[in-house]
């Protein structure tokens, strides 16, 4: 497998679940914190910005997609 496709196999769930429970109980001090935080605030700005979308549902998305780029690799 290519280095650079994401994982094809369900470990992802568990992968996500290991980062969460080691951003949750190491803070900032986690190599995932800053970025998923920098993600969330990307996305509430553009929630707040775009009509549609308001800025909880922003931040929920920019700190997913943030997270998932994390894990992906």
């Amino acid at each position: 497998m290519n280095d650079q496709e994401p994982r094809q196999s369900p470990d992802w769930v568990e992968d996500a679940k290991t980062e969460i429970s080691g951003m949750a109980k190491e803070g900032l001090n986690h190599p995932s914190s800053k970025p998923v935080l920098t993600g969330a605030a990307i996305g509430a700005v553009a929630g707040a910005l775009l009509p549609v979308v308001s800025w909880p549902i922003g931040l929920a998305v920019g700190a997913g997609f943030a997270l998932y780029q994390r894990i992906k690799k």
